[in-house]
């Protein structure tokens, strides 16, 4: 027999499980206005590690990912070549770069975040305010307990968080 606790847990797992789902069927049906391209979704999760982790090695993006070191590396490649990120010597240790997203690469995550966050405006402009709220403070503390607590925030941001 499950108790309060697992069954709210057990439940909470449920829904958050079914509005994954439902976020990949909306962003499949809406490709135009939510795509990746150019670049693959492991990319993707090493853009959003370096515009929350500005300056990282590959060592421990690699750690972060949890990814092979060449994989990183070829991903890091693909990347510098399409100009989204720079490689620059490690103001700790010139034996190692460092990485960060260049010009192009926050321009190109700002505007798929801002095309998410389009394409969800209209679901969450049909919720009433109380579900509106709750839906940010159920998220927010996800998001804490996921990453650790979310900086404070003045106000509406472009980017959504950073959960790949």
């Amino acid at each position: 027999m499950l108790t309060g606790a697992s069954s709210d847990r057990d439940g909470a797992a449920f829904a958050a499980r079914e509005v994954v789902e439902l976020l990949e069927v909306l962003w499949t049906q809406d490709r135009d206005m939510t795509s990746t391209a150019p670049v693959s979704s492991s990319q993707l999760k090493v853009l959003y590690v370096l515009d929350r982790d500005e300056g990282i090695n590959l060592r421990t993006l690699g750690e972060v990912l949890g990814s092979a070191p060449s994989s990183v590396s070829r991903m890091c490649d693909r990347l510098h070549a399409l100009g989204f990120i720079e490689r620059s010597l490690s103001t700790a240790s010139r034996r190692e770069l460092e990485l960060r997203l260049s010009g192009r690469g926050e321009s190109y995550l700002a505007e798929l975040r801002a095309r998410r966050e389009a394409s969800l405006l209209h679901f969450i402009s049909a919720m009433s305010p109380a579900d509106r709220a709750a839906l940010v403070a159920g998220l927010n503390g996800f998001r804490s307990a996921v990453t650790g607590p979310a900086p404070a925030e003045s106000g509406p941001r472009t980017g959504a968080a950073e959960s790949a």
